[in-house]
């Protein structure tokens, strides 16, 4: 038997038309309007392209920073020599460390949003990747979270950079931001994910490049954007 929503569900789905293409100050100005929870909820972006993940050169992955920011601190843990241990600390990082580290991710610890590390040590890194990988939380040069530049990576982080790969479907999904968010900055933060998106197009993917967007919130509906509407 279907379940039935809440009037409040009902009243929020009410207000989308999943008809609807709409353009992208309208939609972020909705997805706030109709966010349901309580809590100061991701803002996520997903993009269909028309790209075909099992190839090599449209297999997607990239990072963005966003303008404002996620809304969210991102827990980073470094891997490194203990002379670049001060450079990773004073930039913010939550966690540094070596062998010490990968003992605890051995263990089953995996509370980071974010693992950065130096080229030198990635081949002990490399023995918890059966961990770090299902995870998302493999580094990788693609990433810029594989440098020696600790320090820079660490503050991007914190800053609001984010890392993005298109699944198997060739959808990518991004949050980009909170409900709390005006809705222009959450137009920007997206604009720059599509704009880069933009920028990776492979010069091997056929027919129409980007071919649906949608914003919802946590618990909202989707809202498809007219991608003609995008900057």
């Amino acid at each position: 038997m279907a379940k039935k929503l809440s009037k409040k569900r009902a009243a929020v789905a009410s207000k989308v038309d999943a008809s609807k293409l709409y353009t992208m100050e309208e939609a972020m100005a909705l997805v706030k309007e109709v966010n349901t929870t309580k809590f100061d909820a991701s803002v996520d972006v997903h993009v269909r392209l028309g790209v075909d993940p099992r190839k090599a050169d449209q297999a997607l992955r990239g990072t963005v920073s966003l303008p404002h920011g996620t809304g969210k601190t991102k827990r980073v843990a470094v891997f490194c020599t203990p002379d670049k241990e001060a450079e990773a600390k004073a930039a913010g990082a939550d966690y540094v460390g070596l062998d010490d580290l990968i003992q605890k991710v051995q263990g089953g610890w995996t509370d980071v949003d974010v693992v950065i590390a130096m080229p030198q040590v990635m081949a002990q890194v490399g023995k918890i990747g059966r961990i770090l990988g299902p995870r998302g939380l493999m580094p990788n040069p693609k990433t810029g979270t594989v440098t020696q530049e600790i320090g820079a990576a660490v503050g991007e982080v914190k800053a609001g950079k984010i890392s993005f790969r298109v699944d198997k479907f060739g959808i990518v999904h991004a949050s980009i931001g909170r409900v709390s968010f005006s809705p222009a900055q959450l137009s920007d933060n997206a604009n720059e994910l599509l704009s880069t998106l933009a920028k990776m197009k492979p010069s091997s993917a056929k027919g129409t490049y980007m071919r649906t967007v949608t914003v919802a919130s946590t618990m909202s509906p989707g809202i498809k954007l007219d991608t003609k509407s995008i900057k």
